[in-house]
């Protein structure tokens, strides 16, 4: 499939959360595109499409709960927008991402509210520490996910 800027991607409205535990680290997903296994893994955050009626903290908290077994109170604003074409599926979407912070004591996740879809490509999940982030050579979405953790750590 060509994803040249000029052909038409699916839009989708996403919710994002950036999970950060007591100790600072941030919770992140391993997963691929089965459709196209050669484009290989990688490390992305929770959080997924907006539903019709939802608004944006209501999508990120319910995907949250999904994909994590985690209630989260209350969000506030996103704290960063960004849009994204990527392919996935066979589909292109031009997605536009509302990404929003949560700060958490728990480190338990439970899987057991994933979708299907969500079983077939998630992998893995582990905490990654801002050094870690900072370090890894792997694929991490969104692309300034280290500067944004950095940012909120060093917030009183």
């Amino acid at each position: 499939m060509n994803d040249s800027p000029a052909e038409p991607g699916i839009p989708r409205l996403a919710a994002r959360v950036v999970l950060i535990d007591a100790e600072g680290r941030t919770l992140l997903f391993r997963g691929g595109d089965p459709a196209r296994p050669e484009a290989g893994t990688w490390w992305f955050t929770p959080g997924g499409g907006v539903e019709e009626g939802e608004s944006l903290s209501e999508a990120a908290r319910r995907e949250v709960l999904e994909e994590t077994g985690l209630a989260l109170a209350e969000l506030g604003e996103p704290r960063v927008h960004r849009r994204v074409r990527f392919q996935f599926a066979g589909d292109l979407y031009d997605q536009v991402e509302h990404i929003f912070v949560a700060r958490l004591d728990t480190l338990a996740v439970d899987t057991s509210g994933w979708t299907d879809t969500e079983r077939r490509n998630v992998v893995e999940h582990r905490w990654w520490t801002l050094a870690a982030l900072r370090a890894t050579e792997e694929t991490v979405y969104p692309e300034m996910l280290a500067d944004l953790l950095a940012d909120v750590l060093s917030s009183p």
